[in-house]
């Protein structure tokens, strides 16, 4: 079986915009119902809804193996949470060593950026 992850929008332009351009992922296919990426081996439905309210947690993330670089060269602007020690670009020092930046697409989908341990 094939993963498929799924993320919703309510402005599939502005999706399309983000998710080729900012993150670079492929686009393979759009309909009225959805923008179809694709994340590696992972199929990205970007799927088109009416109203929307984003969650507060991480729907999406990816493995990077610079964390610093990924952030430069996607040009995000990572998010800050209270009680959490981040550094200058953002970045959460995990308890087992990962590294982690959070950033928002623009429908506001909380993303992910990690930099595991070796």
């Amino acid at each position: 079986m094939e993963l498929v992850a799924f993320v919703a929008t309510t402005d599939p332009g502005r999706a399309r915009a983000f998710y080729a351009e900012t993150l670079g992922l492929e686009l393979e296919s759009e309909s009225p119902f959805a923008l179809v990426f694709r994340a590696g081996a992972t199929m990205l439905r970007v799927t088109t809804v009416e109203q929307f309210t984003p969650q507060p947690f991480t729907v999406l993330g990816w493995g990077v193996p610079d964390i610093a670089a990924a952030i430069a060269t996607l040009g995000v602007a990572c998010e800050r949470f209270d009680g959490m020690e981040q550094d200058e670009l953002g970045v959460w020092r995990a308890p087992g060593g990962a590294l982690v930046a959070w950033f928002k697409d623009p429908d506001g989908n909380v993303l992910s950026l990690t930099q595991f341990t070796a």
